[in-house]
């Protein structure tokens, strides 16, 4: 069984993944529309937290983006796949935002690219993140 915090994040990666391929409509009406797909028990338990997760990341995704750019050695912002570019973007904004601990908000990303991304995405977001951190003096 997952954890609900672990949940909270998958489910803020499908809403920014849908945010971004819907070419970036209202975070409002994608968050909505996912949760209308997840069933009424995940709209009462882990999308309130995903929802402020997908929202807060969408807010400030220029932002996030300009500092994934300069962190990301070697790959152009325009060349990261999708779902691996959601997964830096929602663990930087937790190293920025939250009161996470970065090793976990770390975990937490590689544990999604896992999931979600391809056999090289693991390795790509822990080393981005992993230098995110350090930059801002998390780790």
């Amino acid at each position: 069984m997952l954890r609900p915090e672990t949940r909270a994040r998958a489910r803020a990666l499908q809403m920014l993944y849908a945010w971004e391929v819907q070419r970036r409509p209202p975070m409002p009406s994608v968050v909505h529309q996912v949760l209308q797909l997840a069933g009424p028990r995940e709209r009462a338990g882990t999308g309130d937290r995903a929802s402020t997760l997908a929202c807060g990341v969408a807010d400030r995704a220029t932002r996030l983006d300009d500092e994934i750019a300069g962190a990301a050695d070697n790959w152009r912002i325009e060349h990261i796949g999708a779902i691996e570019l959601a997964i830096l973007r929602l663990g930087l904004y937790e190293l920025n935002e939250t009161a996470a601990p970065a090793p976990v908000v770390i975990d937490e990303a590689v544990r999604l690219a896992h999931w979600f991304a391809g056999p090289k995405a693991p390795a790509f977001v822990n080393g981005v993140l992993d230098g995110l951190a350090r930059r801002h003096g998390k780790l």
